[in-house]
Order: C-alpha cells, then sequence, then structure tokens
C-alpha cells in the first residue's frame, strides 16, 4: 500500500491521504486527517472554521479514485505506472461538515473500469462514523507523452 502512495502526483500542502486502510480490485478504504493549520480555514468561515466541499471532494478523489486507479493499474501492466488520472465529473453530496483536526475515511466501491474510466461510488466517514458526505466521482487514466 507504500507503493501505491509513493506513486500519487501529489505532495503537500495538496496531499489528502494519510493511509490505505484496505484495497482490493473492486474498493479502497483510506484516511485523512485535516491539519487545523492548513491554509484555507483561514477565510472558511471566518471564526467558525468547515473543510470546504471542494477539499471534501478532492481527499475522495485522490483516496476513492486516485489511489485505486493507481492499484488497478499496477495489477494490470507494469509499464502503466508512470500514467495518470484526471478528474473528469464529480456528483456529490454534503450531508454534515469537517472541522479542522478532523479525522476522515473515505470508502470508494468501483462501478467500473473500462476505456481508461473509472467511476466509483465514494463516501466519507467522520472518527464518529457518520456520513459526511457521498457522490459518484470519475477519473480518466492520462497516457505520458512518450507512451503515444
Amino acid at each position: 500500500m507504500q507503493e501505491i502512495l509513493e506513486q500519487l502526483p501529489y505532495s503537500d500542502p495538496f496531499l489528502f491521504v494519510d493511509e490505505i486502510l484496505k484495497i482490493d480490485s473492486d474498493s479502497i478504504e483510506g484516511s485523512y486527517t485535516f491539519s487545523a493549520n492548513s491554509e484555507f480555514y483561514k477565510g472558511h468561515f471566518k471564526n467558525h472554521p468547515v473543510t470546504p466541499g471542494v477539499i471534501l471532494t478532492e481527499c475522495m478523489a485522490q483516496i476513492g479514485v486516485v489511489c485505486l486507479g493507481i492499484h488497478l493499474l499496477n495489477k494490470e501492466d507494469d509499464d502503466k505506472r508512470k500514467a495518470k488520472i484526471a478528474l473528469t465529473s464529480t456528483d456529490m453530496e454534503f450531508l454534515k461538515p469537517v472541522y479542522p483536526g478532523e479525522k476522515v475515511k473515505v470508502v470508494s466501491t468501483k462501478q467500473y473500469f473500462r476505456f481508461n474510466k473509472l467511476k466509483c461510488r465514494v463516501e466519507m466517514f467522520n472518527s464518529e462514523d457518520s456520513l459526511v458526505c457521498r457522490g459518484i466521482i470519475s477519473g480518466m487514466i492520462l497516457k505520458n507523452k512518450d507512451e503515444e
């Protein structure tokens, strides 16, 4: 699982994956703790910060689509290890706020992986195991220029 984290095309401050808890060909679970010192909390919202929905979506996409996609690509063909996965669509529902310092768990289930597109049903839970958001996220595999 560490191998997957090392292949992620992100770094701090835009890495929203701490740990992969479980993974197989059909699903993944991972976690992330939102640092209370993150810059986006300073203005969202004044004196009552919450994690922006776009950041929650990014966390869900990184764990639920990109990490799962890397796992699937690694199983499929070692030569694709350098391919990237780009977000293509989202349909999200936000149910509860996520506060600074809060740890979340992301659970993603593959709906399909074909024609270089991965589509997943993704849910995020807080530390009390309450659903905070859910949705459908899709990503497309981008080939490296030297593979074209």
